[in-house]
């Protein structure tokens, strides 16, 4: 499989070549363009429970399109929010991602469901995360530029901003200050990640935006 990704940072978009025999696997609705004659057969990632799971607490369509071609062809996906599309390999390895931001992968790649915790619930993030596994090539997106980061020690991030985070990170959820902060300051809660590792984060958030379009509503 070989694929490009054009448009970024702004309006970022996937294209993947297949050769007969592969298949790709893609957010169900992100199909944008495809060559004539190419498959698409809907699928419940990992079953029907855990497609279920995230569908219902991870922000994740129930089903995904499973694209295959049987001489070769190409097909775009697109995702629903201007912003990056990025890749990431994976060699047996993990990676957390938050609800919404998974795009598309190659059959490899395992997705579960994970629990971020009770303070996750009230935190704008969602109270479960995607936990992506396995051998492939895992794609995912962004509600504007990508922003990815190295720590080493600790870094507090607004939980808005928050896309995805290896593994050997550690985090929690807390307020910004203390509880007067908290309610008033209109930052609400953050993400405190501790460890060594890497973190991407998005330069916007929905709930900025549907914030600052309400008055006009």
């Amino acid at each position: 499989m070989q694929y490009t990704i054009n448009g970024n940072p702004d309006y970022g978009h996937l294209t993947v070549s297949l050769t007969s025999g592969e298949k790709f696997i893609a957010e169900g609705g992100a199909m944008a363009w495809m060559s004539e004659g190419m498959g698409v057969k809907a699928r419940l990632l990992g079953g029907f429970t855990r497609a279920l799971v995230r569908k219902i607490v991870g922000g994740e369509s129930l089903f995904v399109g499973e694209f295959s071609h049987p001489s070769g062809g190409q097909v775009t996906f697109s995702p629903s929010v201007p912003g990056e599309v990025s890749h990431r390999r994976l060699s047996g390895d993990s990676f957390i991602l938050t609800g919404g931001s998974f795009m598309a992968c190659t059959p490899g790649i395992d997705l579960k469901t994970r629990f971020g915790g009770l303070k996750s619930m009230f935190s704008g993030e969602g109270a479960f995360f995607i936990e992506c596994s396995g051998e492939g090539d895992l794609f995912f997106n962004t509600f504007g530029a990508l922003i990815e980061k190295d720590i080493n020690g600790s870094f507090t991030v607004d939980t808005g901003h928050v896309v995805a985070w290896e593994p050997s990170l550690n985090y929690s959820i807390r307020g910004m200050g203390g509880l007067k902060s908290t309610l008033l300051s209109g930052e609400g809660l953050a993400m405190r990640f501790t460890g060594t590792g890497k973190i991407y984060l998005q330069t916007r958030t929905m709930d900025s935006l549907a914030n600052w379009l309400t008055p006009f509503g």
